[in-house]
């Protein structure tokens, strides 16, 4: 639970926040529905008609709010889209930020990863599409990327759920020691 303040100044408990990011079409929504399972609240992000996806799910002995935004391409907004994933990124305060990318793609999507890490978000890329990268030969070290980057890169496969359980794991790591990303890096 993060420390939050009421509208008197009070402090009270919110639940941990995990958000989820990444290029359209990437399987954030597929990760969202296997986070949290059926309970989903679609709602409109203030003063805009994107849609932003909010749910709740129970990692480890934590029950977070797992929010699915739109797509995105970078930090530097160019649609409304973007705007709103941003504002949420920046002014949200995430407790873990997912970046969900396609593992056959993964030369253009790094730039987001490294624009996430320079806001000093606490940030996990899940390399998705595996199961497709492999069937076109496509070899990615993701030791050797989590290493480079200094955080958990993990391979998977969300159709399949492939990846599900040890994203699970490392994100209960990352909400019970806060925003430290010298947890392990994915074996």
């Amino acid at each position: 639970m993060r420390q939050t303040h009421c509208e008197d100044g009070t402090p009270r408990s919110a639940p941990a926040r995990v958000v989820l990011v990444g290029t359209p079409n990437v399987g954030k929504s597929v990760l969202f529905n296997r986070l949290t399972g059926r309970y989903v609240v679609v709602s409109n992000y203030p003063g805009t008609t994107v849609e932003v996806t909010r749910g709740q799910a129970r990692i480890g002995d934590v029950v977070c709010e797992v929010i699915d935004t739109p797509g995105m391409y970078s930090l530097s907004p160019i649609t409304e889209e973007e705007r709103v994933a941003r504002a949420l990124l920046l002014q949200q305060q995430p407790d873990v930020v997912i970046h969900v990318v396609d593992a056959k793609n993964l030369g253009r999507m790094l730039a987001l990863t490294l624009q996430l890490l320079e806001a000093g978000l606490p940030v996990i890329l899940l390399l998705n599409m595996m199961d497709e990268a492999e069937r076109l030969h496509l070899h990615i070290d993701h030791h050797a990327l989590a290493k480079r980057l200094g955080i958990p890169v993990i391979p998977a496969s969300l159709i399949s759920g492939r990846g599900v359980e040890e994203l699970k794991n490392i994100v209960g790591e990352y909400l019970s020691n806060g925003q430290n990303r010298s947890v392990s890096t994915a074996d």
